[in-house]
């Protein structure tokens, strides 16, 4: 049989004569073969993915909760699930990261859920934020077990020589500036996004802070200038806080001046209510100088949230928007705008009480959040904080207050003016014994002082990393 071929019917329809020729036509037709098979194999590839990426379609519209959100998380999941499919992984991991994916955005979903409550009314700000009016008794703090059911309570007997005038709380929140309100019987809420729990490093941690203690170098890279007392049975504070908006270095720090109401030692039983004003891009997106509220009962550990992120604060004002920012600013050598905070234990009920500008109640936390603090506060603290994360081994240059140093005085460094206590007959007073201390003075320090216009009042904050603070 050497030398005998069986050859096929040529395409062509004609007949093969002539042994070069026909072999050549079988290597064409190999080569048509092999370019079919190349083409069927891709189209293969390209069905597979189209099936793999209508299978994550499918499974995003089977956990979507609200329109709002579905295009964000369709890019993203197509984005993530797009790069796991283009990289040399094991069959395992294909299956299983995918999978962390959906359970991460179904657990995103669901918290996303539980937070943000139905609205009466939605007013976009020129921020970027969506503020929903929510209903009063509708709000995150009737989640709690112990409020389930009830309505917020009604204002409080205010401390004896506290002056109630002052500027009305829509002409320093950017949300309300172009006549947006929220009406009777509802509350503004800042509406928490997906976006906003990405940046977090996890669901769970979402909303608070991380566990450090205060007058501590050793606190976990919180830096602190602040004045304090302690000593006394406290029963309130108040105190002008000037407003900047200072630089942060990285999203994983933030600047903040607020009241500190302390009780319970700093271990695992601290009880702080906190009220002030912070720049956090991880926690908002961005860097507006912003109202903010926290508490937690056990150190930072597990109870405790940022605004209304978690139940507990009871906001009662239908005009301020806890977590919007504030406008406007202080500006170095130039004008200067302070907000002024109260926070005080209601003798009656036992709650404790906030006050935004001058004469708006806020809402308050009710007294069964806490263990020490259903008494009293043992220590009060003003001041600035900044997270010093040491980027690249250095210093963080993260700005606490107006990113100037004390000494600079009126106009150029931050200020707490006016600092006063709530006695246990509930009168202000002034606070004559106030202390100052900085935990990192070549960094951020702080000068105190009194005078007749100011009465008790300190200069604080500095730029971070400097010549002295390397």
């Amino acid at each position: 049989m050497g030398g005998v071929f069986v050859l096929r019917k040529p395409r062509n329809g004609n007949k093969c004569r002539r042994f070069d020729r026909c072999n050549t036509m079988r290597q064409r037709e190999t080569e048509l073969f092999s370019e079919e098979t190349r083409m069927i194999t891709r189209e293969r590839r390209r069905v597979r993915r189209r099936r793999r990426k209508s299978f994550f379609l499918d499974m995003i519209l089977l956990f979507r909760t609200c329109s709002s959100n579905i295009l964000f998380l369709s890019l993203l999941l197509l984005s993530s699930s797009s790069s796991v499919f283009s990289n040399n992984l094991s069959p395992r991991n294909q299956t299983l990261r995918p999978l962390e994916e959906l359970n991460k955005l179904k657990s995103i979903h669901q918290h996303l859920g539980k937070i943000n409550k139905p609205a009466v009314k939605t007013i976009h700000s020129p921020d970027g934020d969506i503020i929903d009016c929510v209903l009063s008794h509708h709000q995150p703090a009737f989640d709690h077990p112990r409020l389930r059911g009830q309505r917020p309570l009604d204002p409080p007997e205010r401390p004896r020589g506290h002056n109630r005038r002052g500027l009305r709380p829509k002409s320093f929140q950017l949300w309300g500036m172009e006549g947006e309100t929220c009406d009777e019987g509802t509350v503004p809420i800042r509406r928490t996004k997906a976006e906003d729990i990405l940046r977090a490093n996890s669901v769970s941690s979402f909303g608070k802070k991380l566990r450090h203690f205060r007058r501590d170098t050793s606190s976990n890279g919180h830096e602190h200038a602040v004045g304090y007392v302690s000593g006394e049975k406290y029963y309130g504070a108040k105190a002008s806080i000037n407003v900047w908006a200072p630089q942060v270095q990285n999203q994983y720090e933030f600047s903040l001046s607020q009241i500190w109401i302390i009780s319970g030692s700093f271990g695992n039983d601290l009880n702080t209510i906190e009220a002030g004003w912070q720049v956090s891009p991880e926690l908002y997106g961005d860097n507006y100088p912003r109202f903010f509220t926290y508490w937690t009962n056990d150190a930072y550990q597990a109870t405790g949230c940022y605004n209304l992120l978690c139940s507990g604060f009871v906001q009662t004002n239908s005009e301020i928007a806890i977590g919007a920012a504030i406008s406007p600013s202080s500006s170095y050598k130039g004008g200067q705008f302070d907000i002024t905070l109260l926070i005080w234990k209601d003798p009656k009920h036992g709650n404790w009480w906030l006050e935004f500008g001058s004469g708006i109640l806020v809402g308050y936390w009710p007294s069964f959040l806490f263990t020490h603090l259903k008494e009293h506060a043992s220590m009060v603290q003003y001041g600035g904080e900044v997270v010093n994360s040491s980027p690249f081994g250095a210093h963080t240059s993260t700005q606490m207050g107006s990113g100037h140093f004390a000494e600079e005085g009126f106009t150029k460094s931050s200020y707490f003016r006016n600092i006063q206590v709530v006695d246990w007959d509930n009168n202000l007073v002034p606070s004559p014994n106030l202390k100052v201390l900085a935990d990192h003075p070549n960094c951020y320090d702080i000068q105190g002082g009194s005078n007749r216009a100011w009465g008790s009042y300190f200069y604080y904050g500095g730029p971070g990393k400097n010549p002295k603070c390397p």
